[in-house]
C-alpha cells in the first residue's frame, strides 16, 4: 500500500479513537465530542484492506498514539514492521524491511482529509456529517469530504453505546478499509519522545 493511502488510514484513526470517552449520544454528536473534548489516546487496532473486486484482503494490527495539536504514532506490528510518526510539522513513514523513510509537511500531508480532524480543524467547514440508521448494535455516522477531488471518498464511524467500534474508509479507487478498536485510553498523559522521529543512520530518506 503506498504511504500516502496508509497515511489516511491511520489519520482517519487518529482522529476518531477517543470517542469512546464521550457521553451517550447521536454519532455526530460523538464525533463533536472528541473534536472539543479529547486531546490525546492511546489504543490497539486491527485493520483490515479490501481490494475493489472484494476478492483480496489484507489483515494488519498494531498501536496508536495521539496528542492534539498535530501530533500521533501509528506502529504496525504484524505481519510486517512500519512506523508513522506526526510530530507537528514533519509526517515520517519508515519502512525497516527496506530502510527507507520518507516524509513531508504536515499541512501537505493531511489537507481536507480524515486525518485534518486530528489537527483541530472545523469539522463543519471541511465535511458534511450525517448520521445512519444503527445496525448489528453499532450507531454509524457518515463523514462526506466537501474537497471532492481528494484521496477518500467517504468514512463511516461505528459505536456501540458511547464506546468507538469501527472506522470504515473507502477511498478514491474504492478501496475500503476498516479499523477496530481496542484497548482505548483516553486523555493520556503521553512522553513526548513518542512524536518525535530521526532517520536511522544509513536509511534512503526521500522527500518531496
Amino acid at each position: 500500500m503506498k504511504p500516502r493511502r496508509r497515511l489516511l488510514q491511520l489519520g482517519c484513526a487518529a482522529l476518531l479513537l477517543a470517542l469512546a470517552g464521550a457521553a451517550r449520544a447521536d454519532a455526530v454528536d460523538l464525533l463533536r465530542a472528541f473534536v472539543r473534548d479529547v486531546k490525546s489516546a492511546r489504543a490497539e487496532f486491527t485493520q483490515t484492506v479490501t481490494s475493489v473486486d472484494g476478492a483480496r484482503k489484507k489483515v494488519s494490527s498494531g498501536t496508536f498514539e495521539f496528542e492534539r495539536p498535530n501530533r500521533f504514532r501509528f506502529e504496525y506490528l504484524q505481519p510486517y514492521r512500519q512506523l508513522i510518526v506526526a510530530d507537528g510539522r514533519q509526517v515520517w513513514i519508515y519502512d525497516p524491511g527496506l530502510d527507507q523513510v520518507s516524509t513531508r509537511p504536515l499541512d501537505q500531508a493531511l489537507g481536507a482529509t480524515p486525518a485534518a480532524l486530528l489537527a483541530g480543524g472545523s469539522l463543519d467547514a471541511q465535511f458534511t456529517l450525517t448520521a445512519q440508521p444503527a445496525s448489528d448494535g453499532i450507531d454509524w455516522v457518515l463523514a462526506t469530504p466537501k474537497v471532492k477531488d481528494g484521496p477518500f471518498q467517504s468514512m463511516r464511524v461505528g459505536f456501540r453505546g458511547a464506546t468507538l467500534a469501527a472506522v470504515e474508509i473507502v477511498d478514491s479507487f474504492g478501496q475500503h478499509s476498516e479499523l477496530r478498536f481496542t484497548a482505548f485510553q483516553p486523555n493520556v498523559a503521553l512522553p513526548a519522545e513518542r512524536f518525535r522521529f530521526t532517520p536511522p543512520d544509513g536509511a534512503d530518506v526521500i522527500r518531496p
